[in-house]
């Protein structure tokens, strides 16, 4: 096929080479490009290198130091060309400006060591801001998602986006569209929620905004992560194609249709047996075929050679290169393994048919051509203004802090009096890595040079109160991991003395058993970690009101002890300035309006579950145990809050390929500003096949000044009440159905039956994904 399009090309301009000309398509250049290649030299376009990687510098990702010890050097690899280089930033400690022009040396010496002067792909993490030194730590996905706000975490993508465009970065390894299914998987800080249609909106929101600010935004993990048995790191998934369909997918879908994604990266899972990484299946005919992906699929991190090692699946790196290569992976991360000598070798042999080499590589070029590395003048030059955490990001990062704090519960304490006397007590009172995911610089790399320091301005819980009440006493009283009680007594005085205790307890994140959150720190059970269960007991005991601020990556159980708090404030490691944004809440300068992207369940052992459950998955007659969560999805309290009005509704039928409205006015009768956030559920009594109680289809956050008032007015396509019906087909079913306008998933505002009518219609990978909203402005 290449040979075909480079033959029909029209002549290169004179003195160009074909594929710097653009008067040919990007199609043509790839292939007249290709066709020039030696085989060495198309292989070194399929693998990244991973410069300075090494177990002294401790492991970021799975078995880096055995899949990194035998690498082998940067000249060798360049000799031929290479298709990507991996986190230059992220890898050791630098200075944004030494960086980009250390990267733009490396450019300049990949280009001049092949024939075709080609430059490496640039690639780096960016789950919660660009993770490089000095870089602004936003909050992370999880609070993305209890924000409720895709335009904010548009937005914010966009400024990461630029940031990394500006020292020569080009493609970012986010964002996770995993599902939450399982509480105690140690990633679940790195979803955005429990809910498909809220990880659908808010990634495809991040993911338009790096590619609007022209990174390559990179989706993962395709696909069905989340659903490991046990929530274990790794563990084998038992889905069926259905769950397969309806809960892990839709994100996937709207994050290429909606967010226009170039890249998607494998899963490490195997979902019924067939690792993600060698499913032709997954890979070819769904990506590809089914939902039309025309972009790179890169391999998570060794995901290819753990096809032999970790999986079983192939005898030799030849083998595993041959089946992913086969399956649909076009380039393997992070360095050489399987797709350098052994591929090579196996073309050679006949192992491998050198078209799917060349496939790969077609894709593999054309990106690139995208990105303006293929060019006869390309320059590696670095931005003069490489500034990585300015005025600008802060705002942002402090403004998607304020809307994710979630105020679950208050007898009235909160916010403090002016006049407050309060102890702030708790191992993450005064810890500033105490606002920062796994997947932060700090956490992530910075925990290994200590030397560095934390690169950026991180206030604590402490500070930022202190700022701002009168706080008489502090004591830590326990470590957040290790066991020991020896601190309870000071914390237990701390709180006696005071009108109040603020106790900041949860997560310390890390990597693999380094942290109690993040990857590879998956929980036993939803126990607060440590002894901080028994020192929030000890200090509920003395009588004093007390204030649980949660700083977590995960929701922990808090049946045991959550009414006989005062008051409970949660936060998903909400970024720099989450110390801030917390002291805020709590002093009442900020009305909290976040709500919970996962539900807080009642019992510590009672997972996995979601508020997505059919009937016999609930609370029922046939087995004791009742799974309701305390406080379920979409919860959150404010201390000023809208007015709520009667719904209007569309009282025509709802064709099966029509659509139907829904609205409902909101007035703010305070003397403050309001935040809330409208949430529409749909319920089908009736089906072919178990379906939730309800799910979400819509929502819109709003802000209403005082005395405004607005309408929020959903228009929904039937395409939304699409399922998985008994043949495996997906359809759309006429009948009764009910549309619920709702404070959260257990807070039913009003409740809309509407009647769908037409044929059962089949739809598939083109169907409607989004509901349309919009708030109209009304007299109050």
């Amino acid at each position: 096929m290449t040979t075909d399009i480079a033959a029909s090309a029209a002549p290169a301009a004179a003195g160009l080479r074909p594929w710097h000309d653009h008067r040919l398509s990007r199609a043509e250049r790839a292939a007249a490009l290709a066709a020039e290649m030696t085989l060495e030299e198309k292989a070194a376009q399929l693998v990244g290198l991973w410069v300075g990687a090494d177990a002294s510098g401790g492991d970021v990702a799975p078995h880096q130091s055995e899949m990194g010890k035998d690498a082998p050097s940067f000249d060798d690899v360049i000799a031929s060309g290479l298709g990507q280089l991996t986190r230059p930033f992220g890898t050791r400690p630098v200075a944004p400006e030494p960086g980009a022009a250390s990267l733009a040396r490396a450019q300049r010496q990949i280009t001049a060591a092949n024939r075709f002067g080609i430059p490496a792909q640039v690639h780096e993490e960016c789950l919660a801001g660009f993770a490089a030194w000095g870089a602004t730590a936003y909050p992370v996905p999880l609070s993305w998602g209890a924000s409720f706000d895709p335009d904010l975490v548009h937005e914010m993508a966009v400024r990461i986006g630029r940031s990394m465009r500006a020292v020569g970065v080009h493609q970012g390894l986010a964002p996770v569209l995993d599902v939450v299914r399982d509480y105690r998987w140690g990633r679940v800080e790195e979803s955005i929620g429990e809910d498909p249609y809220l990880v659908a909106t808010v990634g495809a929101s991040y993911v338009a905004g790096l590619e609007d600010a022209g990174i390559v935004a990179t989706l993962k993990h395709f696909a069905g992560y989340s659903g490991s048995r046990a929530g274990r790191n790794h563990a084998p998934v038992s889905a069926g194609p259905r769950e397969l369909a309806e809960i892990y997918l839709p994100p996937f879908e709207t994050a290429l249709r909606h967010g226009r994604a170039r890249s998607v990266m494998n899963s490490y899972a195997e979902v019924d047996g067939m690792p993600a990484a060698g499913d032709r299946g997954l890979l070819t005919d769904l990506l590809r075929g089914t939902l039309g992906f025309e972009g790179v699929v890169v391999s998570d991190y060794f995901s290819v050679a753990f096809l032999r090692t970790l999986q079983r699946v192939a005898g030799t790196d030849a083998e595993a290169a041959a089946r992913a290569l086969w399956a649909g992976i076009d380039v393997e991360l992070p360095s050489v393994a399987a797709f350098g000598a052994p591929l090579i070798e196996a073309v050679r042999s006949g192992e491998v048919d050198e078209a799917l080499v060349d496939l790969a590589l077609r894709r593999v070029l054309e990106q690139k051509i995208d990105l303006g590395l293929i060019e006869a003048d390309y320059d590696p030059a670095p931005a003069l203004d490489a500034a990585l955490d300015d005025a600008e990001s802060q705002r942002l990062a402090l403004r998607l802090a304020r809307e994710a704090v979630v105020l679950v519960a208050n007898d009235g304490v909160l916010p403090l009096a002016a006049d407050a006397r309060v102890a702030v007590v708790g191992p993450l009172a005064d810890d500033p890595m105490a606002m920062l995911g796994c997947y932060s610089f700090p956490a992530h790399v910075g925990v290994h040079h200590p030397e560095t320091g934390l690169g950026i301005d991180i206030p604590t819980v402490l500070g930022e109160l202190s700022a701002r009440r009168t706080v008489v006493a502090t004591a830590p009283g326990c470590d957040v991991m290790a066991p020991g009680r020896d601190g309870f007594a000071a914390a237990v005085e701390a709180a006696s003395g005071a009108d109040a205790v603020v106790v900041a307890l949860g997560d310390r994140a890390g990597l693999f058993g380094r942290g109690t959150s993040g990857e590879g720190c998956d929980a036993p059970d939803l126990r607060l970690p440590g002894e901080q269960q028994a020192l929030l007991e000890a200090l509920l005991d003395t009588g004093t009101p007390v204030v649980l601020v949660l700083l977590t990556g995960r929701p922990y159980a808090l049946g045991a002890v959550a009414d006989r708090c005062a008051a409970v404030v949660q936060a998903f490691f909400p970024g720099q300035l989450g110390g801030q944004a917390l002291a805020e809440v709590l002093a009442g300068e900020v009305n909290p309006s976040g709500r919970l992207p996962v539900g807080i369940p009642r019992e510590p052992g009672g997972q996995p579950g979601t508020y997505l459950a059919p009937p016999l998955g609930r609370a029922n007659e046939v087995s004791n145990l009742d799974p309701t969560p305390l406080f379920p999805f979409g919860h959150g309290l404010s201390y000023a809050a809208a007015t709520w009005h009667p719904v209007e509704a569309d009282e025509r039928d709802w064709p099966v390929d029509g659509t139907t409205e829904v609205a409902v006015a909101l007035s703010n009768e305070t003397g403050d500003r309001v935040d809330d956030v409208v949430q529409v559920y749909l319920h089908d009594p009736v089906a072919q096949v178990t379906r939730p109680e309800h799910r979400l289809v819509a929502y819109r956050r709003v802000s209403l000044a005082a005395g405004e008032r607005a309408e929020v007015r959903f228009r929904l396509h039937a395409d939304l009440a699409s399922f998985i019906g008994i043949d495996g087909d997906r359809i759309i079913e006429p009948g009764a159905v009910e549309l619920r306008v709702a404070r959260s998933s257990a807070d039913v505002h009003a409740a809309v039956p509407r009647r769908m009518t037409g044929p059962v219609r089949r739809v598939g990978a083109d169907r409607v994904l989004l509901a349309e909203s919009e708030v109209r402005e009304s007299a109050a």
